[in-house]
Parts: C-alpha cells; sequence; structure tokens
C-alpha cells in the first residue's frame, strides 16, 4: 500500500494525534513547529478554521480536526485536574532529521507529515523533547481525544487500587466491589479476564451472526438519557466462551471493570486518576473524560490531554511505573499488565491480531523484548 493510499485510508478512520518514527542524524531548531494546513486541508474544514461538529456529525470528514481537538465540547465530561507545579522536559539543541523505510523506499518526516493527516506529533528520548510539530492549526495547548488509548490509562488506575489494596486481586470477581451485579455473568466475571477482553460474554449481540453493537448504543445512549450501566451489564445473558479463553474486544468488560474500580476507590476514574497519577507526574493542563449522565467515565473511550502530557505519561510507562524516585505504579502489575503470559495462549501476539498480542488493556508486540503500545481507534497512539 502506497503511502497515499495508506493516508486516504487514515481520513476514512480518523486523525492521528501522536506518531513516533526513527532517529537518524541532526538539522534544525526544537521550538514547537505550527502549521496552519495539513494534507488535504480543504477536506477537513480548513476555510472555515476546522470547525467542530456536534453529536451527529463529528466524525464526518469536514469536522475531524476541530471534533478530534474539542471533543470535550461535544460530550459532557470530567475534568482531570494538574500538577500545581509542571515538570518539565527538557530540549534538544537540534531537532534531528527523520527517516523511515516503506516498501523499499526512504522517506523524511516532512514528507510523512505532508502525506499523513497528523494533527500532533512528538518525539521523546529520555527526558529531552527531539521534536514537536502540529498541523491544521492545533497548538500545544489542544486536547487531543484517544480513543481506547483510555483503556490503558484505567488499567493503571487498577493496577494503583491493586497497590493501595482497595482492590484485593485480579481474581476477585466484579460483584464483590459492585454487589448489584451478584448473580449476573458479568459480576460472577474476574477482573483479570475483564482486563484481558475474554470475559466470552456477549455484550454486544449478533445480526445475522455478525457481531452487533446493542450494549454499546445503549451505554452511549446514557449521554443523554437516564444512564444505568448496572442494568445494560445485568441484561448480558449469554457466555459465548469459557471465561478467560478467547479474546473479544468488548466495551463490556471495560465497562464493568470501571465500575468495580470506581467503587473499590470510591472515587470518579478521573479524580483518582488526577490524585494518583495526573498531578504526580507533573502535567501542564488540565485533561478530560467523557461521562454519562450518572457520572461514569466511560472507561473504553473519551480521554482528551495535551500531547505533552501524553509524553509525560509515556515517561511514566517507559520507567515501569517509576517517577522520578517514586514508584506510581508498581513495577510488577506493569510486566504483567504488558507481557504474554505462557498460559494465556489466546491473548499471543498473532493471534489476538495477524501482529498484535494483548494483555492488561495492553497490546504487546511480537518479539523477545517486551514491547507494547497504547491504540485507538482512529489513529492514536
Amino acid at each position: 500500500m502506497t503511502p497515499m493510499n495508506r493516508w486516504r485510508d487514515a481520513i476514512r478512520m480518523g486523525l492521528g494525534a501522536m506518531c513516533f518514527i526513527a532517529l537518524l542524524a541532526s538539522a534544525g531548531a526544537t521550538s514547537p513547529r505550527f502549521s496552519p494546513t495539513g494534507p488535504e486541508a480543504a477536506l477537513f474544514g480548513a476555510d472555515k478554521n476546522y470547525p467542530v461538529g456536534n453529536r451527529t456529525t463529528w466524525r464526518e470528514t469536514p469536522y475531524l480536526v476541530g471534533s478530534f481537538s474539542r471533543y470535550d465540547t461535544i460530550f459532557p465530561s470530567n475534568r482531570v485536574e494538574p500538577a500545581a507545579q509542571p515538570w518539565n522536559f527538557q530540549r534538544a539543541k537540534d531537532e534531528p532529521a527523520i527517516r523511515y523505510d516503506f516498501n523499499g523506499k526512504r522517506y523524511t518526516l516532512d514528507e510523512y507529515l505532508a502525506h499523513f493527516p497528523v494533527t500532533g506529533i512528538l518525539l521523546l528520548q529520555g527526558d529531552t523533547i527531539l521534536l514537536e510539530r502540529y498541523q491544521y492549526g492545533r497548538t500545544e495547548t489542544d486536547r487531543f481525544m484517544s480513543a481506547s488509548m483510555s483503556k490503558s490509562i484505567m488499567s493503571l488506575l487498577v493496577g494503583i487500587a491493586l497497590d493501595e489494596k482497595k482492590i484485593q486481586s485480579v481474581e476477585d470477581h466484579v460483584s464483590r466491589y459492585v454487589p448489584e451485579l451478584q448473580g449476573t455473568l458479568y459480576g460472577e466475571t474476574s477482573l483479570r479476564a475483564l482486563l484481558q477482553m475474554s470475559s466470552g460474554i456477549d455484550f454486544d449481540g449478533k445480526v445475522n451472526g455478525v457481531k452487533g453493537n446493542a450494549g454499546t448504543q445503549r451505554l452511549i445512549d446514557g449521554i443523554t438519557a437516564d444512564a444505568n450501566p448496572i442494568a445494560v451489564l445485568a441484561a448480558c445473558r449469554k457466555r459465548d466462551f469459557p471465561e478467560g479463553t478467547h479474546f473479544d474486544y468488548s466495551p463490556g468488560d471495560n465497562e464493568a471493570t470501571g465500575l468495580a474500580l470506581r467503587r473499590a476507590t470510591g472515587m470518579s476514574l478521573s479524580a483518582y486518576l488526577s490524585e494518583k497519577i495526573w498531578k504526580p507526574i507533573g502535567t501542564e493542563s488540565v485533561a478530560t473524560w467523557w461521562v454519562d449522565t450518572s457520572g461514569q467515565e466511560f472507561p473504553s473511550s473519551g480521554f482528551n490531554a495535551t500531547v505533552r502530557d501524553y509524553a509525560r505519561l509515556g515517561r511514566l510507562l517507559a520507567h515501569d511505573g517509576e517517577w522520578n524516585g517514586r514508584q506510581i505504579v508498581s513495577k510488577s502489575y506493569l510486566i504483567d499488565a504488558t507481557r504474554n503470559r505462557a498460559e494465556d495462549k489466546h491473548l499471543a501476539p498473532g493471534t489476538v491480531t495477524h501482529y498484535y498480542g494483548y494483555g492488561y488493556q495492553f497490546w504487546i508486540l511480537p518479539g523477545n523484548k517486551r514491547m507494547f503500545v497504547l491504540r485507538g481507534a482512529n489513529s492514536q497512539y
């Protein structure tokens, strides 16, 4: 597939907020660089200053740039408060020249940005920002929607709750923390199986043998109607596969985990994230998280933050949960979350997808070296 075909596919999928590519020689300056345009900017509403869509139109092409960087103005969201005093990165003296190979040809970073609808990109090495670029009039103050990267963020919060003994074990059933789900399929499923997307529960139903979206739509309907996520989960009465044996990327598994986490901590996911991660890692900006009318965050999506604060989160992960000598998330949990256990053959790289494997809400890359990634459905990494 050519770069042009790949970026046309990216238009159909959405706009990427971040991308990391290989490092080579040096040239240029490291101050953030901004462009008012980008590939096919007219398609994304450049003449109207990249308008923001509404709850119906936000994923239509003319509104993608505006919607993906103003998501929390479209949907109700909780604030995730930042640090009182931000922790600052260093900046390289020179911006590195970037090259990458694709289909036998070598391309530059400028060619990459000319081919793909990327809104923001930051390359970090250690504590040093090597480059920071924005397109389509976006800036370092914009909060970018991360889609399913939210799942990995929730997983970190589960790890902290385990460290604090607010959750006793990943083998606990959800009903231990959400007694209203006692006797239901989700209530009698372990947190481990939910984190691994392996509950086996038919959450979305099937239409003519093809997976539908019935459960997901009921959760989304809670944006405007009286939300009752417990009732949505309790309504699921069929387990297609034994627990812990089959991967199925299900928002129901996320929702059940999020409910258990909220009950165990006595805090909203946003407040818990602010206290336990967002402030301790010295974030510079408010983040936001999409909520339903009950005030419950959607654990599977809807988290928004600036590119630099995502970079701070990446630095935390690169140090296995440690931040400047303080262990924010236990290393043992993060290793469990980002590796494939021998007994979990259904989650091995190349089995979950043709390339990736899966851990506790993290995508695992193949190979002998432990490597993992946060991924969102619309080219967010």
